[in-house]
């Protein structure tokens, strides 16, 4: 693995905040949002193991953080699909781990996708590979973020924070996790991919958030309490499997009452914002899920 020269591709996106190479060490922000309407904007939170993949649709387009692994492919396809999207207007892949990127290069054979914002730095392995050859096939090319980008679709305004250090002393991938702020009306919902202790620590002061998408699938992170302190979210969900949860994730949550929902009991989760409230709904875990037919001959079961 190594960093990138940054090269960004021209888009119609304005970038904006504070340099990485800048003396700050902290991504934040400390404003209040007001709580105003908005069109509505569902999140879909799919039961993809121990992995993350996520649907965002606002009223007009269509938003994904993260794809699962490679046998996720189908699950996505098929709830973007149901929903109606034909296509995909951006594409957010918060680090080049299997668990999150496994599914992209499906999704971008079976939909025309804008844009895809990454990490900056490379990844040597099959599912980096495909992804970057699915690419190939739509003329795309990476969107890498290394100052703090601006974008809006519809009645939700994004900001996604780039990593700050140039290495990190544990689990580089994983704290080279994009971290993606969505306002939405008086609504705030904050996606912090696999961000560990020192990745947590760059964006301790990101402000108060409605709700959280747990770093890190829920695994124990030792300042994980403090982070929650700061950012104070009423709702928290949890994208793994039973294997690798934390019990001390989940007494830390249900401590400060933070209304908790997990993949692995709880199957899809969907979240609606209409800007004043967020309402939260799950399908269960008997909800039909298809399955990949793509040969897996060549598919990794190492955890990141």
């Amino acid at each position: 693995m190594k960093r990138l020269i940054p090269l960004v591709t021209a888009l119609t996106l304005l970038f904006c905040g504070c340099s990485a190479s800048g003396e700050t060490t902290s991504q934040a922000t400390t404003e209040t949002v007001a709580k105003t309407p908005a069109s509505p904007m569902t999140v879909t939170f799919l039961k993809v193991g121990k992995a993350d993949g996520m649907i965002l649709q606002t009223e007009n387009h269509a938003i994904i953080i993260d794809c699962g692994e490679k046998t996720d492919g189908s699950k996505m396809v098929d709830c973007l699909n149901e929903k109606g999207i034909t296509e995909i207007d951006c594409m957010i892949l918060t680090h080049y781990d299997q668990d999150h990127i496994g599914g992209a290069a499906k999704v971008i054979k079976n939909f025309p996708v804008a844009q895809v914002i990454a990490a900056d730095y490379t990844e040597e392995s099959k599912e980096y590979t495909k992804l970057v050859e699915a690419m190939a096939t739509q003329d795309l090319s990476f969107t890498i973020p290394t100052e703090t980008m601006n974008f809006a679709f519809d009645d939700a305004n994004f900001v996604v924070y780039p990593h700050i250090a140039d290495d990190y002393k544990n689990g580089f991938d994983n704290n080279c996790s994009l971290v993606t702020k969505v306002t939405h009306g008086g609504n705030v919902l904050l996606f912090t991919g696999d961000a560990m202790e020192e990745r947590l620590t760059e964006i301790m002061d990101i402000g108060d958030c409605d709700l959280l998408k747990v770093p890190y699938h829920g695994r124990e992170i030792a300042n994980l309490p403090e982070f929650l302190d700061k950012v104070t979210p009423e709702i928290g969900v949890i994208s793994t499997d039973e294997e690798n949860i934390s019990e001390n994730t989940v007494s830390e949550l249900a401590e400060r009452n933070i209304d908790t929902y997990i993949t692995y009991q709880d199957g899809y989760i969907t979240a609606v914002s209409d800007g004043l409230t967020i309402t939260m709904s799950k399908a269960g875990i008997n909800k039909d899920e298809p399955t990949d037919t793509e040969e897996d001959e060549d598919a990794e079961t190492e955890l990141e």
